[in-house]
């Protein structure tokens, strides 16, 4: 087979941010499969870009089997809500005719969010006449609604109007968490399969050390709280350095802050204003070294805004964390808390508390031997239950079912 993703905020190993994609495209490609993947060369963590203004389409092939084209996309993503909504835009129509350039395809997967880049996807199944998966990864606009970044009426029904159109036409709707099912099925999706975030073993052996990390950033002998990924405003990281500043007095407890966004320096201002030298700030790290920087970690911290809709979510940075044999200090309620307390892999703190958060921390930094234990669980739950190489056996078991399925109906008419 011969996919085709459109995903804007796509991210290979030598890159920052979710790699879920690039991993599940290897596994493919190692059953003889062939993928193409439409991308922006706008970074979706930094807002930075990889091309030049005179170069609107790069290809690159990080690997036999695996093809990333980049096309234009209006640069400012990070400039305004307008401005972002302009960049998604144009990414939709950039992506549309890369997309319907790329020959012999059988099968497009569009992914939300940015919903707007399913448009695309789904237009070009439709052209092509092959099957089209869509995936939704965030609740769009549900999410944004919630938290209060979408609040204009005029705005929310065309996006909720476009969301319940994308579930109608796709051919089979995928969700990475099983907290996404009831709310997809209920705006329309007839077939929807779960194919969830999970963690890839070897990619994070339990025999890395972060000595070299920590000698680096002047963190010997620290007791280090780690939060490595999107500095976003549902990310709610102002808890953990409310937190930060609870512990001050603690001088071997160290927070580190690893990954780029939209409120970074707002966060980088806040420790400043409240004077906090336990708190260090680090840029984005590439998927591929970082197993060095969790295995430097004492305990790895997720966190969301306390919002009812954040229950359902399966945040990626869990699962690594957890089969890194790294216990979680887990700031978000619902499914994902599931996970980590069935894999006895960490400690569930209430969202939006610094000071519960706080004291759990420092009750952990006396317990080395729990911790110990809470890694190693965790390892081992994830290797057998969320590990990414069966995912991608299930994934390929949908992607063929899909085609053969189109290839029959084409053939009976």
């Amino acid at each position: 087979m011969h996919i085709l993703i459109i995903h804007q905020a796509f991210a290979s190993l030598k890159e920052g941010g979710g790699t879920r994609h690039y991993e599940l495209s290897h596994y493919l490609v190692e059953k003889g499969h062939q993928v193409t993947i439409v991308t922006s060369p706008i970074s979706y963590l930094t807002g930075a870009s990889t091309q030049t203004q005179s170069r609107r389409k790069t290809i690159e092939h990080p690997e036999p089997g695996i093809t990333v084209i980049k096309t234009y996309t209006y640069p400012a993503l990070h400039k305004s809500f307008l401005h972002r909504v302009i960049n998604f835009i144009s990414f939709m129509i950039s992506s549309f005719l890369a997309g319907m350039a790329v020959e012999h395809v059988d099968l497009v997967w569009g992914t939300s969010p940015p919903i707007f880049q399913s448009g695309s996807a789904w237009l070009i199944a439709k052209l092509k006449r092959i099957p089209f998966l869509f995936e939704v990864r965030d609740l769009w606009p549900a999410f944004a609604i919630q938290m209060g970044v979408l609040t204009n009426p005029f705005l929310i029904w065309p996006a909720q109007w476009f969301e319940k159109f994308m579930y109608h036409q796709a051919d089979r709707v995928m969700v990475n968490s099983p907290g996404y099912i009831d709310h997809v099925t209920k705006k329309g999706a007839k077939k929807v399969v779960l194919i969830p975030n999970g963690g890839e073993p070897d990619m994070f052996s339990s025999q890395v050390d972060g000595l070299q990390f920590r000698k680096k950033h002047q963190l010997d002998n620290k007791f280090i709280i780690l939060y490595a990924g999107a500095h976003g405003l549902a990310n709610d990281l102002g808890t953990v350095i409310k937190a930060a500043n609870f512990l001050r007095e603690q001088k071997q407890i160290h927070f580190v802050f690893i990954g780029d966004g939209k409120e970074k320096q707002k966060l980088i201002d806040q420790a400043e204003f409240l004077e906090l030298t336990n708190v260090t700030f680090l840029p984005t790290c590439p998927k591929g070294e970082m197993a060095e920087v969790i295995a430097a970690a004492d305990i790895c911290t997720a966190i969301l805004q306390p919002i009812p809709l954040f229950q359902t979510t399966f945040p990626n940075k869990v699962f690594d964390y957890l089969v890194a044999e790294k216990p979680v200090l887990l700031a978000i309620d619902g499914v994902i808390r599931k996970v980590v307390e069935d894999a006895e892999g960490g400690v569930f703190v209430p969202p939006g508390q610094p000071e519960a958060m706080a004291n759990t921390i420092l009750q952990l930094s006396g317990n080395p031997d729990k911790l110990i234990k809470m890694g190693k669980s965790g390892r081992a739950y994830i290797a057998a239950h969320y590990n990414r190489k069966d995912l991608a056996d299930q994934l390929e078991i949908l992607l063929k079912d899909m085609v053969n399925y189109e290839r029959k109906k084409n053939t009976d008419r």
